[in-house]
């Protein structure tokens, strides 16, 4: 009886050491594909946590939104909420031809002597075509943001400072995607300009889609944050899908803009790639 009894715990022993490496080996492969999972879903701008060093000028008034509208053709809107106050040029290599337009990124001035130790959120809406990588050309209201209260005047007196910066997400708390139609656009050329992107901020593709049609018509980057298509006579309303540059997200407004559009009207989505 205890040479059975040692036999069949021998080969029970053996069965459970099997089953437990199965569940194991099974627990182990679900944990990396749960992983792998998080990871595919995460933005991409998580891998931009790590700080870098970099050069920070302001250029403009004072007080004031650096240049009007800028090299991505914002316009007035750069004087207003939520644009005001953390309009940036970027050096060529972040503007990336225009396709850099609307990305965020956080500064975080390293004199604290005279500093905030909060780091501010600038948006690029211009390009500093004269600016090394590592430089960051502000309007004279952002760079002085970075002051400690009081000391806005003083901090740009000091008209270089050094900083760290870092891509962060885009928040338009409020607001929802929109697209300007640029004057000059016809039923045979469409222009549009975008605004307010959450998340990555910038454009890597856009598309249009035209009333009663399936197929989508790709647009053409004409230079900042402007797109447009030639082709027609185009027929609204207008169905319009945006791809993130940076993590390929994909977005799509239905009939956003009406079938009556008129050149400089501005229509809004009811969406946003951050909900």
């Amino acid at each position: 009886m205890q040479g059975r009894r040692g036999g069949c715990n021998g080969l029970c022993l053996f069965v459970l050491v099997a089953v437990l490496l199965r569940c194991w080996v099974a627990l182990g492969q679900g944990v990396v594909h749960h992983h792998q999972q998080q990871q595919q879903n995460q933005p991409r701008l998580a891998a931009d946590l790590r700080w870098k060093p970099a050069v920070a000028t302001w250029y403009g008034d004072p007080e004031g939104d650096g240049s009007t509208g800028g090299a991505c053709g914002y316009g007035s809107m750069v004087d207003v909420k939520p644009l005001r106050a953390r309009v940036g040029a970027v050096s060529p290599l972040l503007f990336r031809n225009g396709e850099g337009c609307g990305a965020c990124y956080k500064l975080r001035c390293l004199d604290r002597s005279i500093c905030s130790r909060r780091a501010v959120t600038i948006i690029v809406t211009d390009e500093c075509p004269g600016c090394p990588s590592g430089q960051f050309d502000l309007s004279g209201a952002a760079f002085g943001r970075m002051a400690i209260a009081g000391e806005g005047g003083q901090l740009r007196d000091r008209g270089q400072l050094q900083v760290l910066y870092r891509r962060t997400p885009c928040k338009y708390p409020g607001k929802t995607i929109a697209f300007h139609v640029n004057e000059g656009s016809t039923d045979f050329w469409l222009s549009l300009l975008v605004e307010f992107e959450d998340g990555d901020g910038d454009i890597g593709s856009m598309h249009i889609r035209q009333a009663g049609a399936t197929e989508w018509l790709e647009m053409n980057h004409l230079w900042g944050a402007n797109w447009n298509i030639i082709g027609g006579p185009l027929k609204g309303p207008f169905s319009v899908k945006l791809t993130t540059l940076r993590a390929e997200r994909t977005l799509s407004a239905r009939d956003v803009i009406p079938r009556n559009w008129t050149p400089k009207a501005t229509y809004t989505s009811r969406l946003n790639f951050i909900h």
